[in-house]
């Protein structure tokens, strides 16, 4: 064989093990570096209505929680208002949901705190809740849940003083604001800035979830939206904010963190969930049912 065909040979093999290389590394940048499951507004109860679909919410929790134990999921969230209303809802719902075989977690939602005066207290526990927010880590990244009960007219029962305290927050507010929404108080604001800082001593990225938005503008927005968002911009840190609560689902960028309210389960005959991959530089949102897809892209950190 002459030395010019071994040349051509030897160049088309070289060829052949770069673009297989190529290949290689492009498939390796588009695998994310894990997934996990959100789900909002299941809430469930015994009842019918026009305008949601509450007794359904278990057929279609059933079917979401099928399909997550068919995936590698790093864990699940649900985002608040498990249920509508009457504790014993969460006896139809919770072993649904704990059948799940990734790690799951709740957020506090309005409606999971739409039970009698003395079940209130009860409810973080029903939802295996430690604590009424907390945060988690998992392959460098930082998970804030937060509670938008805080400052609430509707978490504490009437006679206590934090439902008081709350209708003397909710009095100040612009005229006309809904008082089923609520806040996050200084305590927890505190909270959130420590893990913040935290996280960015640890070089970790950060996504929040809280049952109420608080971007863009909207009704259904926490009380104190405006001292959050403010907060948050100080971290660039900070990727993402999800939530739940607004059943129509929204979505927004604000000093380049992405503000993302999922649509409720609940809502319809048909189901609404996501799976949502983790990227270095993007989330990526699949959108199971009327939840639509959406690409969010991560800003770089300095």
């Amino acid at each position: 064989m002459s030395k010019t065909i071994l040349k051509i040979i030897s160049s088309f093999v070289i060829l052949v093990i770069y673009q297989c290389s190529l290949a290689a590394e492009e498939g390796q940048a588009k695998k994310p570096l894990f997934r996990f499951g959100a789900v909002a507004d299941c809430q469930y109860c015994n009842k019918t209505s026009n305008v949601r679909k509450y007794s359904l919410s278990i057929q279609k929790l059933t079917s979401c929680v099928e399909h997550y134990n068919k995936m590698d999921l790093a864990f699940v969230v649900h985002l608040g208002d498990f249920i509508d209303q009457d504790f014993d809802s969460f006896a139809k719902v919770t072993p649904i949901y704990n059948r799940l075989k990734a790690p799951h977690y709740h957020v506090l939602g309005n409606h999971d705190f739409s039970v009698s005066d003395e079940k209130k207290a009860l409810v973080p526990a029903q939802l295996g809740l430690k604590n009424r927010y907390y945060d988690f880590t998992y392959n460098g990244w930082r998970f804030l849940a937060l509670d938008g009960n805080d400052v609430s007219l509707h978490a504490y029962p009437k006679n206590d003083p934090r439902t008081e305290a709350a209708a003397a927050f909710h009095r100040n507010l612009k005229p006309g604001t809904p008082n089923w929404n609520g806040a996050v108080g200084k305590e927890q604001l505190k909270w959130i800035q420590d893990k913040l800082e935290e996280a960015t001593k640890n070089d970790e990225k950060v996504i929040l979830f809280c049952h109420f938005p608080i971007y863009p503008a909207n009704v259904h927005n926490l009380w104190n939206a405006d001292v959050l968002t403010k907060l948050l911009a100080k971290y660039p840190c900070v990727m993402a904010y999800i939530n739940g609560h607004n059943h129509k689902g929204n979505y927004g960028t604000r000093d380049k963190i992405h503000y993302l309210t999922l649509k409720g389960m609940v809502n319809t005959t048909e189901n609404a969930y996501s799976i949502i991959e983790v990227h270095k530089d993007q989330l990526l949102l699949k959108g199971i049912g009327r939840q639509e897809d959406r690409k969010m892209v991560l800003p770089k950190i300095k």
